[in-house]
């Protein structure tokens, strides 16, 4: 039998220690959490509304704001125009910048004294301090990873099948939606999830623009700062398990997806 070579070998420990880093800090939290307390937890009508409005909040923000977020995606992908790498560089900026600063850039955009938060106003929207204001502070800090991931779907596109579809009479509504989204459609579902992923994640940006009604990121927060890290603990456990359950249950159905193939 051939021996492992040291490169493998350097490289499996070297592996090792970033699973042990990225993993042990949650496992060692769930090991500590008695099971006594994660059901008093769970059975908490506040908890579960947080959760709830967590889930629902990203969501609904990830649905509507994927409406224009893939066609631009799209755009990005096919047109060259001037600007354009500018553009993409600002589309990444909220990976990049704290979320406090987010949170105050987005509280600056639709404050009460805005032209939106005047015209939100006008309509009976509350943004400041309202499940609207937390779905956008959840938008604008995970936006970018649908559109980079679109973007990417759209550029392992063949051109030649587009081009194909215009010379035999599709319009560009048709071209769109029968070969480029569906040829691209693993990637943006991919986007999609990430989204939905890093929006339920946020506190930074969303204590800043709604503490109240309070999302579960915040209400770990809130137990911790005003109780510790027991009483805490529990709310983070049963968040962690819901994420990884909702998570699991968007790539399963991310796999069975079904994907249209045209060959060239």
């Amino acid at each position: 039998m051939k021996k492992p070579e040291t490169f493998n070998l350097l490289f499996i420990a070297l592996g090792g220690v970033i699973l042990l880093f990225l993993f042990a800090p949650l496992v060692g939290m769930i090991f500590k959490t008695p099971l006594n307390d994660l059901f008093s937890t769970a059975k908490e009508q506040e908890v579960q509304k947080s959760i709830i409005l967590t889930l629902l909040v990203s969501f609904c923000t990830t649905l509507i704001f994927a409406i224009a977020a893939i066609p631009l995606s799209y755009l990005l992908a096919r047109k060259k125009f001037t600007g354009k790498k500018l553009i993409m560089g600002l589309i990444s900026l909220p990976i990049v910048i704290p979320h406090s600063a987010a949170g105050i850039a987005i509280l600056g955009f639709i404050s009460r004294d805005t032209i939106i938060g005047k015209i939100g106003a006008s309509l009976g929207l509350n943004f400041v301090g309202s499940s609207f204001g937390i779905g956008l502070a959840m938008a604008f800090v995970s936006l970018p990873f649908l559109i980079n991931a679109a973007v990417d779907g759209f550029l392992s596109v063949p051109v030649r099948l587009e081009k194909a579809a215009f010379n035999l009479g599709a319009n560009s509504f048709k071209t769109f939606f029968s070969i480029s989204l569906p040829l691209a459609w693993r990637s943006i579902l991919s986007g999609l999830i990430l989204m939905f992923a890093r929006g339920m994640s946020e506190f930074g940006a969303v204590v800043i623009v709604a503490y109240h009604p309070m999302i579960t990121p915040v209400m770990i927060y809130e137990r911790f700062s005003a109780f510790g890290l027991k009483y805490a603990r529990p709310v983070a456990v049963i968040f962690i398990l819901i994420s990884l359950l909702v998570f699991i249950v968007f790539r399963v159905f991310s796999n069975k997806s079904k994907i249209i193939k045209i060959r060239p």
